[in-house]
């Protein structure tokens, strides 16, 4: 039997090039049926929403502003704490204070015991019957001297420019010298100098100061209007009558800053003379009646506008 070296060697190679076609074949055949490889996650970036701020406004109105405080005891009853502190006149006194740390408890406390030789340093007339330090003084001792900057809230005290007329905003420098500035009303306190310039009451140009609120950052305004409307205003002095006419000619200005506030809270005041210091226990009631009537829109507003503060 004759053996064909040739015809083996040609066989061999024939078989091992289609073992090779197979095979690979096969393989691309298994790579199409096998699952793709699985990517690894892309991390998941949680961008948190920062928590809108709320401005609580308090407005000018001599012994009624005691109802500011009756209105921040209400609003801590129920977990809801302003980041910014915006005051007029009676407005800053109290908003300087709580924006220092006094709770409004504590702010109760302090208004109980407060005799009106606190605020009130009569000297004969010079422009003015009350000079204003003891009213810069009774502040400052009270924040331990703190300016406005080192308070523990962001806080401003709105006064007027006795020479221009414009508007003055106070966020830097000496609280009680803002405070004492804002709450000169004029006739009655001596204007307050600062830096060479001359500054009263805040009423004279903003007596709700919402629009300085909305310029310092707020989302959310809440203002309390305690001016008293004049039919139910209480007038037994000439001071009450200075005081009333001046709350009168503050009221339509403050009606348009009043509609930029996301809510207006309004106590009733009408029946508290303007320097009726003895009813300062009604005028906090009424501030705490008026923030509970007003708590349902209060919280409407909030969660609206994605505060996350309120209790379930």
């Amino acid at each position: 039997m004759i053996i064909n070296v040739r015809s083996i060697h040609t066989t061999k190679m024939f078989l091992k090039q289609n073992v090779l076609i197979l095979f690979s074949l096969a393989f691309i055949g298994a790579c199409s049926i096998l699952p793709a490889p699985k990517e690894s996650p892309k991390p998941v970036v949680v961008t948190k929403q920062p928590q809108p701020k709320i401005a609580l406004v308090l407005g000018g109105g001599a012994a009624r502003g005691f109802a500011h405080i009756g209105v921040i005891k209400a609003l801590e009853a129920q977990g809801i704490v302003p980041d910014i502190v915006v005051g007029t006149s009676a407005g800053s006194v109290v908003g300087a204070l709580y924006s220092g740390g006094y709770t409004g408890f504590e702010l109760q406390k302090i208004a109980f015991k407060m005799a009106e030789s606190n605020v009130g340093d009569w000297t004969l007339p010079n422009r003015g019957f009350i000079k204003g330090d003891s009213l810069q003084n009774f502040i400052n001792t009270a924040l331990q001297n703190k300016s406005i900057e080192k308070l523990s809230k962001t806080f401003a005290a709105v006064a007027t420019d006795l020479q221009s007329g414009e508007q003055a905003v106070f966020r830097r420098g000496n609280t009680g010298m803002a405070v004492r500035a804002s709450s000169s009303v004029p006739g009655l306190f001596q204007p307050a100098s600062i830096n060479g310039r001359e500054y009263v009451d805040g009423g004279l140009t903003s007596p709700v100061p919402v629009k300085a609120a909305g310029d310092m950052g707020a989302d959310i305004i809440i203002a309390v209007d305690i001016s008293a409307k004049p039919k139910l205003a209480k007038i037994k002095d000439s001071i009450d009558l200075l005081l009333q006419t001046f709350s009168i000619m503050g009221q339509t200005i403050s009606r348009y800053e009043l509609a930029d506030a996301d809510v207006v809270i309004r106590p009733e005041t009408g029946v508290i003379g303007a320097a009726d210091f003895e009813q300062r226990h009604l005028a906090i009631l009424e501030g705490e009646k008026a923030t509970q009537a007003a708590l349902p829109l209060i919280r409407q507003v909030l969660q609206k506008k994605g505060w996350k503060g309120l209790p379930d």
